[in-house]
C-alpha cells in the first residue's frame, strides 16, 4: 500500500500537476487525493482509472501486482532476437516465449516486448520479400543492378545492430522503444 501513493505523487510530480490539479482533472475530491499520497487509503476501481487516465498511465504500472525490474532478463530478451541467425523464424519464436511467459512478472516487459515482437515481424517480412525478389531476379536472369540483396543484407546488418543496443540500453535500466510502424501486438 505504501508505495502505490508515492508513486502516484512521484508520476503527479513529474506531470507538473499539484494535488489540486490533478484532484480537478481527474474529478475527485482533493482530500481523497492527499489520503491516498499520504498512504491514509489505496485508491480504488473507479478511482484509480480515473487518477491512471489524468497521468497518462496503465493502472497496472502503480500496482505491479508482483512484478520485478530484471534489467538482466531484459538482456535476454532483447537478445534472443539473434537466434534468426541460427534458426529460421527464431527472431519471433523465442522472443514470443519469453514474453508470454515473463511479461506479467518483469516491469517494462509488457510493453517493451510487444513493441520487439512488432518490429521482428515486420523486419522478417521484409526481408523476406527482399530475399524473394532477389531470388526472382536470378531465376528470371534479369541483367540489371540487383539492389534486392543489397536491401536484404542491410535489414540483417540493421537487425544484429538493434537487438545489441537495446540490450546494452536494457542493462542501464532504460526504456527505449524499436522502430515501429505498424502495431500487431499489444
Amino acid at each position: 500500500m505504501n508505495e502505490i501513493g508515492e508513486k502516484i505523487k512521484e508520476l503527479r510530480r513529474k506531470k507538473g500537476l499539484s494535488q489540486e490539479e490533478l484532484a480537478e482533472q481527474a474529478g475527485i475530491n482533493l482530500r481523497t487525493i492527499q489520503r491516498i499520497e499520504n498512504n491514509e487509503s489505496e485508491p480504488r476501481g473507479n478511482t484509480m482509472h480515473l487518477i491512471c487516465k489524468v497521468l497518462d498511465i496503465h493502472a497496472e504500472d502503480i500496482l505491479d501486482y508482483g512484478k520485478q525490474t530484471d534489467n538482466s532478463f531484459m538482456v535476454y530478451f532483447h537478445l534472443s532476437v539473434l537466434s534468426v541467425f541460427v534458426i529460421p523464424l527464431g527472431n519471433i519464436i523465442l522472443p514470443m516465449i519469453l514474453w508470454l511467459t515473463k511479461k506479467d512478472k518483469v516491469i517494462g516487459l509488457k510493453e517493451s516486448g510487444a513493441n520487439l515482437l512488432n518490429y521482428q515481424i515486420i523486419w522478417t517480412v521484409c526481408s523476406f520479400l527482399a530475399m524473394f525478389q532477389w531470388a526472382f531476379s536470378k531465376i528470371m536472369h534479369f541483367h540489371v543492378r540487383n539492389i534486392w540483396i543489397e536491401i536484404a543484407l542491410g535489414l540483417y546488418a540493421l537487425n544484429l545492430i538493434l537487438p545489441i543496443y537495446f540490450a546494452i540500453v536494457s542493462r542501464k535500466g532504460n526504456g527505449r522503444k524499436y522502430p515501429s510502424i505498424i502495431r500487431l501486438i499489444r
